[in-house]
């Protein structure tokens, strides 16, 4: 995808007058840095101080060090899969080769890369994703829990070739902070687990290929900071992979400055990043779990360096973890809301750990539970290697005395019902700073689940660039569970991570059982939606209603891939099976409305369901069509079956 003329005026036109000044300060410097290109200062007795503590790893769990190195092995043998593709040339992959397209990206001057069309490039998030050097931590993490060199001896192996294959400024893995943050991070990490290993020291503080690779990373981070209308996670990742290199190979002249600039951007941006409440201002649940993983990191490095941190920089990790055991249901999954792109912050687990069942067990044992937490089930690696270097801390803050289920600044609601029943309200804001890059058209949507499987689904995020049409479905308003007037979005999307005319959104009434709002994104229209659990009949009434002339109007409602429907004028009994156990559902559509079921359509797309980024497959959706003028009702039941 390349951007046209229009779309660079659309982004310049969200732009304030200092983040217009900084992206013209930084166009002058990528100019400046074409021609200089500096060694990186000498260096002597650098030094790795920031180990873990004596007896760490003994703590680790037997079940996640049997998932960890079975995953090690499979890095070994070269197999991984990312984003739905699956590579077989891990044991000597190529940095910038996509094996979704076949295409390679371009050599060249880091910032001529045209990184966004994917005809020269390839799919962009193939090519990043095995240079953030997570499964490099993944085998790190293997040696250190077995002694076995060989996970050791394939790190440096691969290190060594990255670096030489990766000058500073020269291909694809030089365009973006986040990558470069992700990847120091990951990079102290690696340092850390291998300790013990007699090569560790010659691979990083003793080789200078290693200083100046780690001192180039640092230099471009602290030079082009995400700025503005794109201040959202990618900031806090530049923040964090800056604060924790300069905290554990502080080995350079700068590394002081770094250090210092690094946690203030830390401390500013993850409280602009965070609502009051604890949820992410970005309204998409998986930059939540990411800002808070990379947040916790961050403040782990600070910790095993003696490095002072403001207050609200803990403070604000704490109420994140408290937001996250609030809104997640019974088997802890939370909310489908907004962009999902699968990045993690720090990755030291094998394949089949629970994310959120980790993030909770981390805030655990660095925070500790409320005794209206859920219950965390599994183990994993990450938590007690977190723990041991983050130090307890007397935190002068009232927690939630109940679980909550209302986030007033977030405009989320969760209602909660018998039999695992767990509803998601979205009344909130459209997204975060004037671009809303991460958010959906999903205004007053809902999200239905019973006992942790998705009965009215979000549909999700499944790509980024390169495949318009599919981007554009999965954030529409048609592709969420709401009302569609004229065909139109509920806000108008201005290119893939931009909208140029956000809905504003208002709860009017929020509790454990009811909630209502209503948004203006319809000019002339307003639509109002009121939510009821009844939890005496296992119900769910949703009630639409449109003020102002009269319009064509669709209504969907997206299944979750495991749920068969049978429609028959406007019912759909809903069946599924859960743990061995068949269950059921009817779903009473509004009869104003002539309803069709949609599964797995191409042209346009309709009936899909995206797992995870990259991958999508069919599921039903239930549309119904016809006129709302403002004189009449659209109800719809959920009743759930014995």
């Amino acid at each position: 995808m390349t951007m046209s003329a229009g779309w660079y005026l659309r982004r310049l036109s969200r732009m304030g007058p200092r983040e217009v000044g900084g992206r013209a300060g930084d166009a002058v410097r990528r100019r400046r840095w074409r021609s200089a290109r500096p060694e990186s200062p000498e260096v002597t007795g650098a030094r790795f101080t920031a180990v873990l503590p004596a007896g760490t790893l003994a703590a680790v769990p037997p079940d996640a060090a049997k998932r960890l190195i079975a995953e090690a092995d499979r890095l070994l043998a070269g197999h991984a899969e990312f984003f739905g593709v699956v590579r077989d040339d891990l044991a000597d992959p190529d940095w910038w080769y996509d094996p979704k397209t076949g295409r390679r990206a371009p050599f060249g001057y880091a910032f001529d890369v045209p990184y966004r069309d994917e005809d020269a490039v390839g799919d962009i998030k193939q090519i990043w994703e095995l240079s953030r050097h997570q499964y490099l931590t993944v085998l790190a993490a293997a040696y250190a829990v077995t002694g076995n060199e060989r996970y050791a001896e394939r790190v440096a192996e691969h290190l060594r070739r990255w670096w030489a294959g990766n000058a500073p400024l020269r291909g694809v893995h030089w365009i973006s902070g986040i990558e470069l943050g992700i990847r120091l991070l990951s990079w102290v990490w690696v340092r850390r687990l291998l300790d013990g290993w007699p090569g560790a020291a010659g691979l990083f503080e003793d080789n200078p290929v290693a200083r100046h690779q780690i001192w180039h990373h640092q230099r471009w981070l602290a030079a082009f900071p995400s700025r503005g209308s794109s201040a959202n996670n990618h900031v806090i990742a530049e923040a964090a992979g800056q604060f924790a290199a300069a905290c554990a190979f502080g080995w350079f002249p700068d590394s002081a400055r770094w250090r210092a600039d690094a946690l203030r951007s830390l401390e500013r941006h993850l409280r602009a990043n965070t609502f009051g409440s604890g949820l992410n201002r970005e309204l998409a649940t998986e930059y939540h779990g990411l800002v808070l993983e990379l947040g916790l990191a961050a403040l782990a490095e600070a910790d095993a360096a003696e490095v002072p941190v403001p207050a609200p920089v803990r403070l604000t990790l704490l109420r994140m973890t408290d937001a996250l055991a609030a809104v997640v249901d019974n088997r802890l999954r939370p909310p489908r809301q907004g962009d999902a792109d699968d990045g993690h912050g720090l990755v030291l687990d094998g394949a089949g750990t629970d994310r959120w069942a980790s993030l909770l067990a981390t805030g655990d044992a660095v925070f500790g539970r409320l005794a209206w937490w859920p219950t965390v089930t599994g183990a994993d690696v990450r938590t007690p290697l977190l723990a041991a270097l983050i130090k307890p801390a007397d935190l002068s803050v009232t927690r939630p005395a109940s679980r909550p289920d209302h986030f007033a600044d977030a405009g989320l609601t969760i209602l909660r019902g018998p039999e695992e029943i767990w509803c998601r309200c979205d009344g909130g804001p459209h997204g975060f700073l004037s671009i809303a890059a991460h958010a959906h058209a999903d205004a007053l949507s809902v999200e239905v689940r019973h006992d942790g499987v998705d009965v009215l689904a979000d549909p999700g995020t499944y790509c980024y660039h390169g495949q318009p049409e599919w981007r554009r479905y999965f954030r529409s308003t048609l592709g969420h569970n709401t009302l569609q007037l004229d065909g139109e979005d509920q806000s108008v999307s201005g290119g893939p991570f931009l909208w140029t005319r956000q809905a504003r959104s208002r709860v009017l009434e929020a509790s454990g059982v009811r909630w209502s709002a209503e948004h203006d994104g319809y000019q002339r229209s307003v639509h109002r939606r009121r939510v009821e659990l009844i939890a005496a009949d296992r119900e769910l009434r949703v009630v639409d209603e449109v003020r102002g002339p009269r319009r064509a109007a669709r209504l969907a409602f997206h299944l979750g891939p495991e749920i068969t429907a049978d429609l028959e004028g406007n019912r759909a009994v809903l069946t599924w099976t859960r743990d061995g156990e068949d269950r059921s559902a009817v779903l009473d559509l509004p009869g104003q409305l002539s309803w069709r079921a949609h599964r797995g359509e191409t042209d346009p797309p309709l009936g899909w369901y995206s797992p995870g980024f990259g991958r999508k497959e069919p599921a039903t959706t239930l549309v119904g069509t016809g006129f709302a003028d403002g004189a009449e009702e659209f109800t719809t039941v959920l009743g759930f079956r014995g």
